[in-house]
This record gives C-alpha cells, sequence and structure tokens, in this order.
C-alpha cells in the first residue's frame, strides 16, 4: 500500500485544477520561505521543505501530475508503473531550482546561476557625494563662480586600482579557482543537492592579493581632497542644488562615477528679503515727507535710485520696481523690488519743537485726518444704532 503522504495541492497551498503558472508560483514563494539556508538547525522547516519538493516534483510534470490526478499516491508508486524512470524521485531535475534559488542563495552549483564574483566584478557606479557651499545674497543675485574643496575617492594611482604592490598583481583564489564561490554538498530526501556560497577566501572576488599596496592598503582605491571650481547660475536660491556629473565617487569594475551635488546656502542680506524672484525692503520716511510728497533715496541690488512719493502716502505704503528684483534661473527675466514706507514718528523733541506741533495740530484740526475722522463717524454711527435699538 502506498505511504500516507498529505496531499501535494494542499502542501503547495493550491487547489486541483491550478495551472503551470500558479504551480511553479507557490514553489518559489514555499521553497524561499522553508529553505534550509533560511532556516538553519530547523528541523521541521526541513521536512517541509522536502514535502514542497516532492510536492512540485509531481506537479510540475504533466505526465505524473495525471497520474497523480486520476489514481492519487497510488498512481505514483513504482510496483504500479512508476513514471517510466525506473529510479523514482531518484532523477529529480534541478533546473528549476538552479533558477529559482540562483537570485536568493548565490546559485546553484552546475546549474547556471549567476556567480557572486561575476556580481561582484560587474561594472558598478560609484556613489554620488553631498556637500554645501555658502554664498552672498548678491552672488546668488547675479551668479558667480567658486571654488570648492571635497573629499572623494579614487582609484589609487600606486597600484592602478588594483590593490597589489608595485611588480606584483593580484593571484587567482586557489580555495574557489577564481569563481568567487565554493560548492557545498547537502543531503536531501531526493539525494545529494549542491548549492554555491561564497568563498570566505577572497571574500568572493575570486583573486587573492599577496602583497598589498601600502597606499591603498589593498582596497585599489584611496580617497583624496579635490578642489574644483563650481559656475553658480544667477538667481539660485537658498537651498537648492546644482549636480555635477561624474565629480562623485570613482566607480568600480570600470563603471561610471557618481556625482557631486553641490547644497546651496545663502546668507541672509542686511536690507533686503527674497521671496522667489522679489525682494522686500523697508524704508523710513518723516512726517513732513509723508505729507508733503519727497523724493526718497531707494536701495536695489545694483545701485541706489531716487523715487517719488507722492503728498499724503500713508505709513505701510507699498512700492513695486519691476525688473529690478531677483533674475529668474536660466532666463532672462527679473522680479521685482518692493519696498514699504513706514513714518519715522520723531523722538526726544525740544520745547520748540513740541509747541511747534500743537500750532500745526491746531491749524489742522481733524479735517486733514480722514482716516480718523472716518474712524469716529463709523464709532458714533455704530452707538446711534444701539440707541435707536434700545428704543
Amino acid at each position: 500500500m502506498a505511504e500516507q503522504k498529505a496531499d501535494y495541492y494542499e502542501v503547495l497551498e493550491l487547489q486541483k485544477g491550478a495551472s503551470d503558472d500558479d504551480i511553479k508560483k507557490a514553489y518559489r514563494r514555499l521553497a524561499m520561505k522553508y529553505h534550509p539556508d533560511v532556516n538553519q538547525g530547523d528541523a521541521e522547516a526541513e521536512k517541509r521543505f522536502k514535502e514542497i519538493n516532492e510536492a512540485y516534483s509531481v506537479l510540475s510534470d504533466e505526465e505524473k501530475r495525471s497520474r497523480y490526478d486520476r489514481f492519487g499516491h497510488a498512481g505514483l508508486d513504482p510496483t504500479m508503473g512508476g513514471f517510466g524512470d525506473g529510479g523514482g524521485f531518484g532523477s529529480f531535475d534541478f533546473g528549476d531550482l538552479g533558477d529559482i534559488f540562483g537570485s536568493f542563495f548565490g546559485g546553484m552549483g552546475g546549474m547556471g546561476g549567476t556567480s557572486s564574483a561575476s556580481r561582484r566584478n560587474m561594472p558598478m557606479q560609484g556613489d554620488d557625494i553631498s556637500t554645501k557651499l555658502t554664498i552672498e545674497f548678491e552672488e546668488a543675485a547675479f551668479g558667480c563662480k567658486k571654488e570648492i574643496s571635497y573629499n572623494r575617492v579614487q582609484h589609487c594611482d600606486e597600484c592602478s586600482g588594483s590593490g597589489a604592490a608595485k611588480g606584483t598583481s593580484p593571484e587567482t583564489c586557489q580555495t574557489c579557482q577564481g569563481t568567487g564561490q565554493v560548492k557545498v554538498t547537502q543531503r536531501t530526501a531526493f539525494g545529494m543537492m549542491q548549492t554555491a556560497r561564497s568563498c570566505e577566501a577572497c571574500r568572493g572576488t575570486g583573486k587573492i592579493i599577496k602583497n598589498p599596496c601600502d597606499n591603498c592598503r589593498g582596497t585599489g582605491y584611496i580617497r583624496i581632497t579635490k578642489k574644483l571650481d563650481v559656475s553658480i547660475p544667477a538667481g539660485i536660491d537658498h537651498g537648492q542644488s546644482i549636480r555635477l556629473r561624474g565629480q562623485g565617487n570613482e566607480g568600480r569594475n570600470g563603471g561610471p562615477a557618481g556625482d557631486l551635488i553641490v547644497g546651496i546656502v545663502v546668507k541672509p542680506h542686511k536690507v533686503f528679503e527674497r521671496d522667489g524672484a522679489d525682494i522686500y525692503c523697508e524704508i523710513p520716511i518723516t512726517f513732513p515727507e509723508a505729507a508733503l510728497g519727497a523724493e526718497i533715496r531707494v536701495p536695489t541690488l545694483e545701485e541706489d535710485i531716487t523715487y517719488t512719493i507722492p503728498e499724503g502716502t500713508q505709513t505701510g505704503t507699498t512700492f513695486r520696481l519691476r525688473n529690478k528684483g531677483i533674475q529668474i534661473i536660466n532666463t532672462a527675466g527679473r522680479g521685482s523690488l518692493i519696498f514699504k514706507v513706514v513714518v519715522d514718528v520723531p523722538r526726544d523733541l525740544n520745547s520748540e519743537q513740541k509747541e511747534a506741533l500743537r500750532k500745526f495740530a491746531e491749524v489742522c484740526g481733524d479735517s486733514n485726518y480722514k482716516k480718523k475722522k472716518s474712524f469716529f463717524e463709523k464709532l458714533i454711527s455704530r452707538v446711534k444704532d444701539m440707541v435707536d435699538d434700545d428704543n
């Protein structure tokens, strides 16, 4: 009588009639989950892994699956016709295993998996480097050229990046014969299974450096301080960055270098504040200038200009000077200069000045103060409305 075993569809967590693609997907997922390399020392996981492989060996084979679907486990009994290969599970095809585990466990020996040595020796792009550059407000507005200094990893000139001392060269690792992998044989329910792991002797590179270069200590790379001229475009703002292609760390095995990312820090200005391409400032004016109108001096990023404010200008009034702001980056356009006038109320008046102001106030009365007059008219109107409501 055939040995009592779990249903193969249940083992792979599938329904009967599952497609070939569903079977393969289920097998990949479960085999990765219960693989002995992932669950070292776990007897239950090892048992589950054997069941999964046994189920897949049947359900992935059209003829075997047909027998199983018709007769169950009895249809797989060698005494009832077997599989026609005379060896039961002894000739199990590990081709799929190589494809599946190659991406998870470094490939399986002799199954076409990508070796760790191949991966380590593939061209690899160098890392990006970040640094900061502090510039003046005007330099950001008009652009400039700055020299920066930063640390960068590059090939060692002494050994040309080989890591071996002058006059010597790396040797082929005798442990893995230059493959970067060593084969490990494991006994399974289906016989001896070979897997490949990274060679510890050469750390998967396939090479041994017996006489390391003194300059790079056998790494093939050194860290240097590099100086570079950087062009800062007009209009750049605080917090923006410039990417310099190929100026980062050098790549490995002929791979391209990374990039240098220069973060811009703009110092605050003593007079102006910036919002995008516009700049803002406050300009104090005297009471007579506000009342009578005047020509005042207005600072800009280039030079001071003269601007005429009208009589009766109120404190807090803003004026806009177009094309006097920051250049819009990578364009010819510029923002505006927006300035606000603030009446500077005089302090520490002497007796003569105070008396003159009193006389001025008497002459003006309230008729010349439109805002004050309007305010109190609204207030009186509000009180009348309240009285009318009470009556």
